[in-house]
């Protein structure tokens, strides 16, 4: 879990970000952070404080250390690439919003912590198992940005890994989701969902994928 430290220190510098200077014009980007700020500013507890901060990628960083080791599936995970694109699509509650939409069809699919987990080792492979179908390669990870590479035999996927409150949460943008998630159940016979390919028509800057917990 985080400690309650970080949380307020990363909503002080959000809070800052979003007071415009005196007597300067409005831009589009101190506009995103200033409706960033309000939504913060409504969080009354550090669990919700916790949420809205890896509600967007590179807020909450992870440490390349951090990522290593076995993580195993617990949920859809959702983030959004900046503070305007979570401002504009309405706030920290559309990201629950999503998750809460990902919760059956990922049933449907059968996740579960048993068959969908991956392993990154300190070599810079991985090796994965998506519903219980295996996928292995090679991985990057960019500390400051987030982004995350895996390239393996079936496909190549770049997304981002970022954490939250009991975990990390790997991300990609919703079709590349949508790719990975047919290729795997083209293996095994499992009709694919259409929700995920929705999601990039309603909510620009999302970032869609699983939420892992060793």
């Amino acid at each position: 879990m985080k400690k309650l430290s970080s949380v307020f220190a990363g909503l002080s510098l959000l809070l800052l970000a979003s007071c415009g200077t005196a007597g300067s014009g409005t831009t589009n980007g101190n506009t995103g952070a200033s409706v960033l700020g309000s939504v913060l500013s409504g969080a009354t507890n550090a669990e919700t404080l916790g949420n809205v901060l890896s509600s967007v990628i590179g807020l909450d960083k992870l440490s390349a250390q951090n990522l290593h080791g076995t993580w195993k599936y617990s949920g859809p995970g959702c983030a959004f690439t900046s503070d305007n694109a979570l401002s504009r699509a309405g706030g920290e509650i559309v990201a629950t919003q999503i998750e809460e939409k990902l919760k059956d069809e990922y049933a449907k699919l059968g996740f579960k912590s048993s068959n969908t987990y991956v392993t990154f080792n300190t070599d810079g492979t991985f090796a994965a198992k998506i519903n219980g179908k295996s996928w292995s390669g090679q991985y990057t990870f960019n500390e400051k940005t987030g982004a995350l590479k895996m390239q393996g035999l079936l496909l190549t996927l770049n997304g981002y890994a970022t954490r939250h409150s009991g975990g990390i949460s790997v991300l990609f943008e919703s079709k590349k989701l949508l790719t990975l998630i047919q290729t795997m159940a083209s293996l095994s016979g499992n009709t694919t969902v259409s929700t995920i390919g929705d999601l990039s028509k309603n909510y620009d800057g999302v970032r869609i994928g699983f939420d892992l917990k060793k």
